[in-house]
This record gives structure tokens, sequence and C-alpha cells, in this order.
């Protein structure tokens, strides 16, 4: 038996970010939206562990126990009882470390592949339960759509989408570390009170009516500062799309990819040449949200 899942990526609309917890974590008011950039996690019965990888930057995946996709299978198989006997197979589509959500998305698909395979009947509060303890990311992953993240990101409220949003997305020469950009972002307010993260009802609105307009005057990152601190080069590719004509650009996540909000298909095409000839990005991806989580295939 074999069960391939498909998972998405994610662009966040809005990333509020809120002082260092003593746990290290930052509480974050997080409006994600899924993309149609997808990554597929195919699970085949093995003896032991086994991950393997393939697409763009696969030979930066790790194929060890600390991949999230392994240790979602771990997670699983040690709730039921049972050993993590399954290979996981990972084609990779969502840029690796670029913000984007690769490795969670993974992990959620591996932890639905998982589950059909081995025949757990996981219940939807488990399977996020598991997920939460994974990652900030991962419960959205499994969920898609749209939501609002709170906590540190884990607790999601599904928001209304009033239409598609149609997005061009620029892949950096790079990679960005999240606890990183995170450690910079504590570094850049050191001297200033952080307030505690508050969603936009501007961009929850937006979002609502499907209006591209006013979701680009609303959009925001918190983290962007700190990304661009890390990663300057960014600055020239935020440049080239919003001389375009993109509606908003804004650093997608903790980067480095960025993201580039358009009003149409066309828009995208235009933006999304711009960018290949303006030489500041690696590649460049052309899609719309919200799409939906974690599906068996």
């Amino acid at each position: 038996m074999t069960v391939t899942v498909r998972v998405p990526a994610k662009v966040n609309v809005q990333l509020a970010v809120g002082p260092a917890r003593p746990d290290g974590f930052h509480d974050l008011a997080n409006v994600f939206l899924a993309v149609g950039l997808y990554d597929e996690v195919t699970a085949t019965p093995a003896e032991g562990l086994r991950i393997t990888c393939a697409g763009p930057d696969a030979g930066q995946v790790p194929l060890d126990r600390t991949n999230l996709a392994a240790r979602a299978a771990l997670a699983l198989a040690g709730r039921h009882g049972r050993t993590p006997d399954v290979h996981l197979h990972i084609a990779k589509d969502i840029p690796v470390a670029g913000g984007m959500a690769g490795g969670s998305a993974d992990a959620a698909g591996a932890l639905v592949a998982c589950d059909a395979l081995w025949g757990t009947n996981a219940s939807r509060e488990e399977l996020l339960d598991i997920c939460a303890e994974l990652g900030s990311d991962v419960p959205f992953s499994l969920v898609g759509g749209a939501a609002l993240g709170t906590g540190r990101g884990e607790l999601l409220r599904p928001l209304e989408v009033g239409g598609s949003f149609h997005w061009v997305f620029a892949v950096a020469d790079g990679g960005l570390s999240t606890p990183a950009v995170y450690a910079e972002f504590d570094r850049l307010t050191s001297h200033v009170t952080v307030p505690g993260p508050a969603v936009s009802q501007d961009l929850l609105d937006a979002l609502a009516k499907g209006d591209p307009a006013a979701l680009a005057a609303a959009v925001s990152n918190d983290l962007q500062p700190a990304a661009l601190s890390l990663f300057p080069k960014l600055t020239d590719t935020l440049a080239a799309g919003r001389s375009a004509g993109s509606l908003a650009a804004l650093v997608s996540g903790s980067g480095p990819t960025t993201a580039f909000l358009v009003r149409d298909a066309e828009s995208a095409r235009e933006v999304a040449g711009a960018l290949r000839a303006s030489g500041t990005c690696r590649a460049v991806r052309v899609t719309e949200g919200p799409a939906p989580g974690a599906t068996l295939l």
C-alpha cells in the first residue's frame, strides 16, 4: 500500500510579534493564507524509518530523524504503541528555508499519510495536537485555507475568504534560519517596549471581501526588519517587485522568500517577468490562494 498526501505552502499576510516569553517563544497574531505551491509526501511500508527527498533544493533537506516529517511519524507511532516502519518520500516544490513553511507542510503531510497507511484512525484533534508539538506552523499546514494563529501560532481560528488572491513569490539565493530571525528581532527591539500582538480588523475585512487592494493596504510583517538586517539583498528584490506594479511587497514569514500581492493573473505574469529580469532572485513562482490543507491523493 502507498499513501500520498499533498500539502500547501503558506504566506503570512499579517505577522504581529509580541515580546519574547519566558519559554523563548513569542506570542503572535499570525494570519496565515495557504497558497498553491505544494510538497507531496508519500508513505510506503518499510523496515524501520527512512526519509528520501527529490525536487528543487532537496540537497538541503535533512534525511535523518531531525526532519520534521520523520518526527511526525515518530510522534504518531509513539502515541499508538507501534514501531515507525515507514519510508517517507518528499517530493519538494515549496522553497527550502524560505519562510513558506515547507518543513511544517512535510510534517503535516507525513502525519496524515502515516495515519492512513497504519490505520491508526487518529482524530482531527489528536492530529492537531501532534502538529502543535512539532512546530508553530504545522497545525496550519494540516488545516490550510486561511486562519488566525495565536499563542506561538499554533492556536488556529479559521477565517472567511471572499475570493482568490494572486501572488508572485521570489525565491532568494540562500536561506534564513527562523530562530536566527527571531533572535535578530529581539536584538533590534531590545531598546523599546514591544506591544502585545494584535490582528488587524482591516486585514480580516479585506480577506472576507476578497479585495486585493484593501488587503495590500493592510499586510504587515514584524519580522521583516530582522530578515532584511540578516539578508540585505532582499531590499533590492522588494524594490523590483514594487516597481513592476505589485500591490504589496513583503518578506514571507521569516524569509528570505519575498511575496508580492497582485491584482490578477495578468499582473502576476508582468510582475513575475520583471522579477526574473531584475537579477535579484534565484527563481520566481506564480500562484494564488487560499489553497486546501493536507489532502490525501
